[in-house]
């Protein structure tokens, strides 16, 4: 017993952990030799054959200490400087590095349309529609197209036209009219390539011949069938535009002017994902599913697989109480389904991309000028041959800003930093700041919200067994408002809302339920008077205060449940140049239906305390509807 406690403790060592470099691993060979085998080897002359043996134990520590440092460096996404381990540890996070970025620009777009003889106003019957992805060119050859579609004949406040004179005839009086929209062009053109594939093969892929792929624009089959790009393979949902007409939904087509698309869910199983490369190729991936049987038919449980059938698939074991499975199943079959959509195959795939972007797509002012396609539609029924032939060759476009953003390929740095901010937002809706930016941020093509407010829904509901009622914890209203024609709050259409609450829906938490519902509009006048300073022009100090106060009181400056501080109003008059003091300030409520008021009713002098109009319990908001009559001022003296 005594001999093996001692053998016991001559195999224990003492072990550094802490040198990693050959300096340090050689130090620390000649120490542990000198200590442990003293009898064995004392020659640590640097010529002597064990110095060798030791000095190669040494480098071949240090190298596997480096590459082991630059194993668990590379791991971190801050620390990483291999531009492919940050590519691989970004798309982990969920980001998509982007291989080229485009400029933006506002293109200023004209037309000319007869003048209507029996008006003496533009005959719109000459105005054109043109198509989003209208090209256009600057003088240095950069394509530019449109991101939205052009139509004269509307003028909204969305939307609006400028129409001048451009010509007169002989007489004096107008001959030619000149309109002007403005739309959003990106850089970028547009590329085609096609691809052959034969037999299915589980997450095939395929690589753009293009370094500056900035939008996968759509990918279709001979059939014209689409696929669709989502964030991943597993999201079989994808949103999808469809136009806002009579043949879309007769009962929404009425509110085309608001939201001109619908947003509709839709289920696909052909579907694809991109990467970009660390070389800034751009690959598109596809799914493992080779079956078109439903996958709920296909995925097993995993429970069942390799379970064997004892009792038979009979009708009668199973109605004696007996379980069965009715499918063969093999455990390779949980990758042959549309879980992950389907392989292309026995196809050909042509894919439209927009290419361009960079540094080099940021030109000057005034550089876009030259029209390459068009996209215009015109119902000539009707009309002047000759008439139709000058309006469709009047198209021009001319940017009066410089177009900006444009850059090319994102730098490690940008990747790491932006992957951070993706991560930290998980793509999803949880705080109430969640759900205001996804507002405001949904698309305007399906209807613009200007106002949100976010509160908990406090009504009751009875569920549908029992009569208890209870509060739904998990419920939330989400109080809009947007404006009309003339930049007043009104209700979101109910296509608007729709949109909405489809948009929301992908970035919701799945047990969140959300109301969408208007927010109460309370009218108010401002009444005021102030003491000039001496030396300065009475009216003119009351008209500065006036537009003082139109600034402040625009809407655009006002939230939902956005209490009024008197003080600070009375503050900021006391700033105009030639006011000494303010003497009076109140709001009052304005609310006669028949005048274009909300009709809401508003114990103004009830909801002030300490100089602060609050709102009401019901999440509404203050709005000075017309700011040239409903704000008065006046000049008392001492």
């Amino acid at each position: 017993m005594a001999n093996e406690c001692n053998l016991d403790k001559k195999q224990v060592r003492d072990l550094k952990y802490l040198n990693t470099d050959f300096q340090g691993f050689r130090e620390k060979l000649i120490n542990y030799a000198k200590n442990y085998f003293p009898d064995i080897y004392n020659d640590f002359n640097e010529s002597s054959p064990g110095m060798m043996f030791i000095e190669m134990a040494a480098y071949v520590g240090d190298v596997m200490s480096f590459y082991t440092d630059q194993q668990l460096k590379e791991s971190l996404l801050l620390h990483a400087e291999e531009r492919s381990n940050v590519v691989d540890i970004a798309k982990a996070l969920g980001y998509k590095t982007k291989a080229s970025c485009p400029s933006i620009v506002k293109l200023c777009v004209y037309q000319v349309v007869p003048v209507d003889v029996s008006t003496g106003q533009p005959d719109l019957t000459y105005a054109l529609e043109i198509s989003a992805g209208m090209e256009c060119k600057s003088t240095d050859g950069v394509i530019f197209m449109t991101q939205d579609a052009v139509d004269f004949k509307t003028d909204t406040l969305k939307e609006p036209r400028t129409t001048t004179v451009y010509k007169l005839d002989s007489s004096g009086d107008p001959r030619y009219f000149l309109l002007k929209k403005e739309v959003t062009a990106l850089s970028g053109e547009v590329k085609t390539e096609s691809f052959d594939f034969d037999e299915p093969k589980k997450f095939d892929k395929i690589k753009l011949d293009s370094t500056a792929v900035v939008s996968i624009l759509d990918v279709k089959d001979e059939a014209g069938n689409k696929w669709y790009e989502v964030p991943y393979l597993a999201q079989d949902n994808i949103f999808e535009d469809v136009i806002n007409n009579w043949a879309s939904d007769p009962s929404m087509s009425a509110y085309n002017y608001d939201a001109p698309y619908i947003l509709k869910l839709r289920r696909t199983s052909k579907r694809f994902t991109t990467h970009v490369r660390a070389d800034n190729y751009t690959e598109i991936h596809f799914g493992a599913g080779i079956s078109m049987q439903p996958d709920e038919v296909i995925v097993p449980n995993p429970e069942n697989i390799g379970m064997q059938l004892p009792y038979g698939n009979t009708a009668n074991n199973f109605m004696n109480g007996s379980t069965y499975v009715d499918v063969a199943f093999d455990p390779a079959n949980t990758m042959f389904t549309r879980a992950y959509g389907l392989a292309p195959s026995d196809v050909t795939l042509t894919v439209r991309y927009m290419e361009g972007g960079g540094v080099a797509s940021n030109v000057a002012a005034k550089r876009i000028d030259e029209v390459v396609d068009k996209k215009i539609w015109l119902d000539e029924d009707g009309l002047d041959v000759g008439e139709v032939k000058i309006v469709k060759n009047s198209v021009a476009v001319i940017n009066m800003d410089p177009a900006v953003g444009g850059r090319s390929a994102e730098t490690l740095d940008d990747i790491k930093q932006n992957a951070l901010a993706h991560y930290s937002s998980q793509n999803r809706a949880v705080t109430r700041e969640d759900y205001i930016a996804r507002v405001y941020a949904m698309p305007p093509k399906y209807g613009s919200v200007t106002k949100a407010y976010l509160d908990k829904d406090e009504q009751y509901w009875v569920q549908t067994v029992g009569t208890h009622e209870i509060k739904n914890p998990l419920a939330i209203n989400l109080y809009t408002k947007t404006y009309d024609g003339s930049k007043n709050l009104t209700n979101l259409t109910p296509l608007a809302k729709q949109n909405l609450q489809t948009y929301l829906s992908q970035y919701r938490m799945l047990t969140d339920a959300i109301n969408i519902k208007d927010a109460h509009i309370i009218n108010i006048g401002v009444d005021f008077s102030i003491l000039p300073r001496p030396g300065f022009h009475n009216q003119e100090v009351l008209l500065k205060c006036i537009t003082k106060l139109k600034c402040i009181f625009d809407i655009d400056n006002w939230s939902i449940n956005e209490p009024i501080i008197l003080p600070k109003i009375a503050t900021e008059l006391d700033k105009v140049e030639g006011v000494q003091t303010v003497k009076s300030l109140r709001i009052y409520n304005l609310f006669d239906e028949n005048l274009g008021y909300s009709g809401n009713i508003y114990d103004i002098k009830g909801a002030t305390r300490n100089a602060v109009v609050y709102p009401s319990m019901d999440p509404s908001i203050f709005e000075v509807k017309y700011l040239d009559d409903d704000i008065k001022g006046r000049i008392v003296g001492y």
